[in-house]
């Protein structure tokens, strides 16, 4: 008997041989594949495009392990090309080498990049984890840690030891979540993943040419836990500790259900969001999109993901722009058009600095305008 997730498995298959032909004459006809076809558009339509922010803007969610003294000063002369003024790097490690890191940013671009913290889960079960671990934590705020991340692996592959997966709301976590609220430190965490992950890998799930092309990021049912589960658990986190702010990464994953996501916000108000990775989403919905950013504009951060420059322009043109029909710069990731939102100056303001500066304390306010 062939079981519905074998039919789908040989479904991605198929698609991934015919995906992969060559393009070209095929029994004299031509035959090309999905990423391959890209036709330039025939609309003649007023164009902006957007190399460069309207606005000095803190991007609150990048990851760079390397920042070196050569490698800040290539950084710093992409930023000043986009006008990005603070780059949040999420991947700051803990103990000697988060202050190193600190160290060297400060000593060499004072204000231009702040660094998070990140947990060590090795361990965690051991009667003396969880007070380390908020020791560790207070330590890495003291060498400048300027706020903590959480990376999806939480829920994912954390595992106590005993073996058993490790939910986002575990109660041996809740001192650390704590702490955070004291020592006035938000908390970036990025849970689970997109929803179609864990559905059937066909031709009617939207992320299907993704999972082709990366076919790790595909999930079972239970692989390790339903999406809704996952989710779930982190809601009931953010509920459980409103004393401390809480930045859900790529919009929560609901940038796809802005009423759902607004609901959410409502009933959480120490919870802000940034779209990294999800402005794809928000740019074929410009009407629904613009609106929910004028309900909840204290509420969004800049957060791009990927440190690739010449992709933000997509990002500027989105926020910035009344623009129809532009391409976004990943076929796989967005095979859609995008449209942009014109948002008004004091809206962009709030998404572009003001808001970072609200749930990061230790933001440098002098490098932006008053």
């Amino acid at each position: 008997m062939v079981t519905k997730n074998a039919r789908s498995l040989a479904a991605v298959c198929g698609l991934l041989v015919v995906c992969l032909l060559p393009a070209g004459p095929v029994n004299g006809q031509i035959r090309i594949d999905f990423e391959t076809y890209d036709p330039i558009s025939t609309l003649v339509v007023p164009e902006h495009p957007r190399t460069r922010a309207a606005l000095p803007f803190v991007d609150v969610h990048s990851h760079q392990r390397n920042m070196n003294a050569d490698r800040l000063d290539e950084l710093i002369r992409a930023m000043d090309t986009l006008n990005m003024r603070v780059m949040v790097n999420l991947s700051g490690g803990s103990g000697q080498s988060l202050k190193q890191m600190v160290s060297t940013v400060k000593a060499r671009y004072p204000g231009r990049f702040l660094v998070f913290a990140n947990i060590d889960f090795n361990g965690i079960g051991e009667d003396d984890w969880t007070e380390n671990t908020v020791k560790q934590l207070e330590e890495d705020v003291r060498n400048g840690a300027a706020g903590l991340k959480i990376f999806k692996n939480l829920g994912f592959s954390v595992r106590d030891r005993d073996g058993q997966r490790v939910a986002v709301d575990d109660p041996r976590l809740e001192a650390i979540w704590e702490k955070c609220g004291e020592l006035n430190i938000p908390v970036l965490i990025h849970t689970a993943d997109p929803a179609p992950f864990w559905q059937d890998a066909d031709q009617q799930n939207e992320r299907w040419l993704e999972l082709l092309i990366h076919s790790r990021r595909k999930r079972g049912p239970d692989d390790p836990a339903p999406w809704e589960q996952l989710i779930a658990e982190q809601h009931r986190m953010f509920k459980k500790h409103p004393n401390t702010t809480f930045i859900a990464a790529h919009f929560g994953w609901f940038a796809n259900d802005l009423n759902k996501l607004d609901s959410l916000l409502a009933a959480m108000p120490n919870v802000m969001i940034e779209f990294g990775a999800v402005i794809a989403e928000l740019g074929r919905q410009p009407r629904m999109a613009r609106q929910f950013f004028i309900k909840n504009q204290d509420r969004i951060l800049f957060g791009k993901d990927s440190w690739v420059p010449e992709e933000y322009a997509t990002y500027f043109r989105v926020l910035e722009t009344e623009d129809e029909y532009f391409p976004y710069h990943k076929k796989y990731h967005a095979f859609w058009r995008m449209y942009g939102l014109g948002l008004e100056k004091p809206i962009l303001e709030k998404i572009y600095y003001r808001n970072a500066l609200r749930a990061i304390p230790s933001l440098d306010r002098s490098l932006f305008p008053e």
